[in-house]
């Protein structure tokens, strides 16, 4: 591959065309799935991204080269005739890169995550605490091709799809879309870390109470609210002389005080976010999906028995029930738990997904039974959320459970099954 790393503002980097992705997922980790998800959800045309996915596996798509705000690449029609195809997404401002360079100094795991080629999901959650988006969400990703096509084409869809194996490879790439390149980005991250260490502490200098009810309505506002915790408060230690209390099990409680300290700081960080994102259509809460999401935060294998009895899973069911947790919440388990039957106009969305999903010749046999679709002939199945994802499984020991995240494209999410299978 090779790249080139402009002037410290953003420059452009630009990456040799990649052979052709015959047989594969176009994503193969969670944020280039996600930069798909961007696509598939906003393109109003199934068949011109199943015309992308088809040139893009071809290899029709040339050089791509990257800069602040929009990539460009040359995309070949199956007749040789070439286009030029431009993706746009708008750039952070300055103000807020100035609040990712605070959060990330903060963090060194983040940088060092950055440097290995990988962006955790934690990386991304605290930038949208901080208020900014890394990740492009629905309708972010603006087509630009010379064909004229004035939503996503087949040229526009297949750079996107080809863009996603690049973010696989180096999320800097998204970085530098969003305006910083990776040299510029370290450099400004040395420079504040090294200004941050030499701070010397400020003083707060107050106002006498009589001088302050006097200047009424000509004092200046109030500051702003204070920063969010980098962490999330420690409870206090329940150790005491005497023994607990009957009934009272203090490593359970002081566990359960701990997940509560974890996600009043998350309620914090979202209610401090300048836009925050609607919550509508999550599944709501019940006990025993409570039970679950206490249960990934790794209690105690006492405190986590208590949890699977209580859940009415069982220890096996509990554990698959985290795994689902982690991939996505309670979305995820939703998943999990519920079997439904797809009709009318949701039936037809699904069918016209899968169909143009796959080319003719690759398309997988599919059973399907009420939201679930199983490959014939092997330990992999598709299930359809309500909002229309596709939720990758496998069954191992017997048992269906979730082998990752979701996708709007089934054959992105089959991908996923089929990968962790093999590993």
């Amino acid at each position: 591959m090779n790249s080139y790393d402009g002037d410290e503002t953003g420059g452009e980097r630009t990456f040799a065309a990649l052979p052709p992705a015959a047989g594969r997922g176009f994503a193969q980790t969670w944020w280039g799935r996600a930069w798909l998800d961007a696509l598939e959800g906003t393109a109003l045309d199934s068949g011109q991204l199943k015309a992308g996915r088809r040139l893009a596996r071809a290899g029709a798509v040339g050089a791509v080269s990257v800069r602040p705000g929009r990539i460009t690449a040359v995309v070949q029609d199956r007749d040789r005739t070439a286009h030029r195809a431009d993706v746009l997404l708008q750039e952070l401002s300055a103000e807020q890169w100035d609040r990712f360079l605070a959060m990330a100094v903060e963090r060194a795991g983040h940088v060092a995550a950055l440097l290995d080629r990988e962006m955790p999901t934690h990386l991304v959650e605290d930038a949208g605490s901080a208020g900014i988006e890394l990740l492009p969400g629905l309708g972010d990703l603006e087509p630009e091709c010379d064909c004229g096509a004035w939503d996503h084409c087949g040229h526009t869809a297949a750079l996107c799809y080809q863009l996603a194996r690049l973010l696989d490879q180096d999320p800097f790439v998204l970085l530098l879309m969003r305006g910083r390149g990776e040299n510029a980005l370290l450099e400004a991250l040395r420079t504040r870390g090294d200004a941050s260490a030499g701070q010397p502490a400020r003083d707060v200098e107050g106002v006498d109470a009589a001088e302050a009810y006097a200047a009424g309505d000509i004092l200046p506002s109030l500051p702003g609210a204070p920063a969010l915790p980098a962490e999330p408060g420690v409870p206090p230690s329940l150790g005491t002389e005497e023994g607990p209390p009957e009934g009272i099990d203090p490593s359970a409680l002081e566990f359960l005080a701990a997940r509560t300290a974890v996600r009043a700081q998350r309620l914090l960080a979202e209610a401090l976010r300048e836009a925050p994102r609607a919550r509508a259509g999550e599944p709501e809460t019940t006990v025993s999906r409570d039970a679950v999401r206490l249960a990934a935060g790794e209690p105690s294998r006492a405190v986590t028995d208590r949890l699977a009895e209580g859940s009415g899973r069982g220890r096996e069911g509990l554990a698959v029930a985290v795994r689902a947790w982690r991939h996505g919440g309670a979305a995820a388990l939703a998943v999990l738990d519920e079997e439904w039957t797809v009709r009318g106009e949701g039936l037809a969305r699904a069918r016209a997904a899968l169909e143009s999903a796959w080319d003719e010749d690759e398309r997988p046999v599919l059973r399907a039974r009420a939201n679930r679709w199983t490959v014939v002939d092997a330990p992999v199945q598709l299930r359809l959320s309500r909002d229309g994802r596709w939720w990758p499984y496998r069954k191992e020991r017997g048992r269906w459970v979730p082998a990752g995240g979701p996708a709007q494209d089934p054959a992105t999410a089959l991908a996923s099954a089929e990968r962790t299978r093999a590993e």
